[in-house]
């Protein structure tokens, strides 16, 4: 995979949906294509770099001659809160502000060309949730790709959203359908989701609101996909084939790649160890925990990672630590200061007592390198995206507890369909957390889930390691089309 050979380098400007989930395989993405010859310009929100100066230091963001930073504004008032701000606010704010924005970005990049080593701007990779990019692209005529960073099942259920409304599914008639067996109605009629309930469909549906801001959101930000010049999804094909055929039919004109896994991507083809170490981690990583794994015996830890968005009670906090305390399994946890909506995390004195021994808490951690130590067994996640796939990379199987939006649908699918994770109930109690684990780390399920997730990291291995591979092959007429004239 060796770098463009190119008199008048390729400008790719990256613009990735301003929350820790997007940023992440964004940011991978354009290290990919700054190896393969591209000039780079990297827009985050002005609140998220502050943020990110704030947790890697004061050059995080200097970047290299080649890979710039540059901001936008994202129309929310402005705070000092180190935390993921209210996504459906952050989604009508960026839908309807940034757009102004970012043409003057574009504009002032494309002045300063004729008198910097900076080259105009010659094609968009946006966040499929920024899709206001679009008009940019299409006013200066140059292609704009369209990266959706859900899973491709996570995805498809929201091309579907539209059809829910329209055939009566949402909004909901009261609070009561939420609780009354509802959400078990079984949706056949989504192609390559045959048996799927509403309640493993995303979480935005289960709403009493018919005015809800998530709802348009997601009728207008999948409908665009469309005038895209392609949409790109961090997969492959063997995991999610028939979503992936389904989404080409479904978003025609626009063709549908899978390029994942891409963090198997960067570690197989870039090596450049400057641009591999541009971080994107909003939190301030520990990386401590990786040697306490280093003295755990092989396959014995249970790591524990809720992600950046999820947000629970104290009761379930507890819950967690005393199944886990109970279980008498190693874990290595990681609690953000914000996991507990409106207080601190904090968990029982006699928890981290009984635990001293065998358990460890970190506020934020590598996670790639973590999943890949050989001492971690299972992952109890909250089931996002990158966290499922990088699970699925390692050869590691899940306990999910899916919190919102499409989670529950990966969740579904990790459990039916790929056979690598067991579903804990939203109701968080310590005897099922304590019984899972023990499962997970010791029981036949456990062993079955392990082995099937061992099938998947050879198959994830084979997609992006090797020219025949799928991914890889993918991400060569993704760069074609970025290469080419917008007609």
């Amino acid at each position: 995979m060796g770098s463009l050979d190119c008199t008048d380098k390729p400008h790719a400007v990256c613009v990735p949906y301003p929350a820790q989930g997007h940023i992440n395989p964004m940011l991978m993405l354009a290290k990919v294509l700054h190896h393969r010859g591209f000039h780079i310009t990297f827009v985050h929100t002005e609140f998220n770099h502050k943020r990110l100066l704030k947790s890697r230091g004061p050059r995080a963001l200097d970047g290299l001659p080649s890979f710039c930073f540059e901001t936008i504004p994202d129309g929310l008032p402005p705070t000092d809160v180190d935390a993921t701000q209210d996504i459906p606010s952050l989604c009508d704010s960026t839908s309807k502000t940034c757009s102004p924005f970012f043409k003057q970005l574009v504009h002032k990049l494309n002045d300063s060309s004729s008198t910097t080593d900076v080259p105009p701007v010659s094609c968009i990779v946006s966040d499929g949730c920024m899709s206001f990019t679009l008009d940019a692209a299409e006013e200066l005529g140059i292609p704009n790709v369209l990266f959706w960073t859900p899973s491709a099942c996570g995805f498809l259920s929201y091309v579907y959203y539209r059809q829910l409304k329209e055939k009566g599914y949402m909004p909901l008639k009261d609070e009561s359908y939420l609780t009354n067996g509802y959400l078990d109605t079984v949706i056949d009629w989504i192609p390559a989701m045959e048996g799927i309930r509403l309640r493993d469909l995303p979480t935005f549906l289960r709403t009493t609101d018919p005015n809800f801001v998530m709802l348009d959101f997601i009728f207008r930000e999948s409908e665009r996909s469309r005038r895209a010049s392609a949409i790109i999804l961090n997969t492959f094909d063997d995991l999610e084939h028939e979503v992936l055929d389904a989404l080409n039919s479904a978003l025609s004109p626009a063709p549908v790649y899978s390029v994942g896994p891409l963090h198997l991507i960067l570690n197989h083809h870039v090596h450049d160890k400057e641009l591999k170490q541009i971080g994107s981690n909003l939190w301030k990583e520990e990386s401590g925990c990786l040697q306490w794994l280093d003295s755990k015996e092989p396959n014995s830890v249970v790591y524990v990672n809720f992600g950046s968005i999820t947000v629970m009670t104290a009761d379930q906090l507890i819950e967690f630590a005393w199944g886990l305390a109970n279980s008498r399994q190693p874990f290595l946890w990681v609690i953000r200061p914000d996991l507990v909506g409106g207080e601190s995390a904090i968990v029982p004195a006699e928890f981290v007592v009984e635990t001293k021994d065998r358990g460890m808490l970190t506020t934020w951690c590598p996670q790639e390198q973590v999943l890949s130590h050989p001492s971690i067994r299972g992952f109890l996640t909250h089931s996002g995206w990158n966290s499922t796939i990088e699970s699925i990379s390692a050869g590691v199987p899940m306990i999910c507890w899916p919190f919102f939006a499409e989670q529950q649908t990966n969740c579904w699918y990790s459990r039916t369909k790929w056979g690598v994770g067991m579903e804990i109930d939203n109701d968080v109690k310590r005897d099922e957390v304590e019984n899972l684990v023990i499962e997970l780390i010791k029981g036949e399920k456990g062993n079955e889930m392990k082995k099937k997730a061992l099938e998947w990291k050879k198959k994830a291995e084979d997609s992006t390691a090797n020219p025949d591979g799928s991914s890889y092959r993918n991400l060569d007429k993704i760069i074609q089309t970025l290469l080419s004239p917008k007609i």
